[in-house]
């Protein structure tokens, strides 16, 4: 999804009264199925678009963005194949991401 796409979502959820998350890629170590910068919004039902992984963490960086939307407070997370549930998660490329999620106001 093109950040144009992505910020056009992000803008149509918050319309309709939605609270908003946004998950950013603050780091990259190896490889990753996603570069630098990508992102996700989500939405408080847990409605995703654009993408920080490939489809490999989306479900537990969603979990964290609902945390994120209930407290409003900011969290940095990393995934990767150093995590004990690398393999579980799906980031099986061997790298490392970095994702910083906020909610939005």
């Amino acid at each position: 999804m093109m950040m144009r796409q992505l910020l056009e979502q992000i803008e149509s959820w918050r319309s309709q009264g939605s609270a908003v998350a946004l998950a950013t890629v603050v780091e990259v170590w190896g490889s990753a199925p996603r570069p630098l910068g990508s992102k996700m919004a989500i939405r408080d039902d847990g409605e995703m678009a654009g993408s920080v992984s490939g489809g490999c963490v989306e479900a537990a960086v969603c979990q964290e963005a609902e945390m994120v939307l209930a407290s409003g407070d900011a969290k940095l997370v990393r995934y990767g194949v150093a995590d004990e549930d690398a393999w579980s998660l799906g980031l099986s490329c061997g790298g490392q991401i970095e994702v910083f999620i906020e909610r939005l106001c």
